[in-house]
């Protein structure tokens, strides 16, 4: 198997994160992506070392990671 296949893995920081962001600001995944990369602050509670111009995933992957985890919580 060639770990070199498809896009990196994401951290398990980053992930949480973006669910906790999601949870207290009580928005969508798409403004999820676009805090993250608007704020300098949030980049750096999701574990990214540097100021990064560039969203760190897509939006779309929200949905994916909800379902990997089993959170039925985010609908409250």
């Amino acid at each position: 198997m060639r770990a070199d296949f498809g896009a990196p893995t994401l951290s398990a920081r980053m992930v949480i994160g973006a669910v906790i962001i999601k949870h207290i600001l009580n928005i969508d995944d798409r403004e999820v992506v676009a805090q993250i990369t608007e704020n300098i602050y949030l980049q750096y509670f999701v574990g990214l070392s540097s100021f990064q111009k560039e969203a760190p995933f897509d939006a779309s992957l929200m949905v994916s990671i909800r379902k990997r985890l089993g959170i039925d919580l985010m609908s409250d």
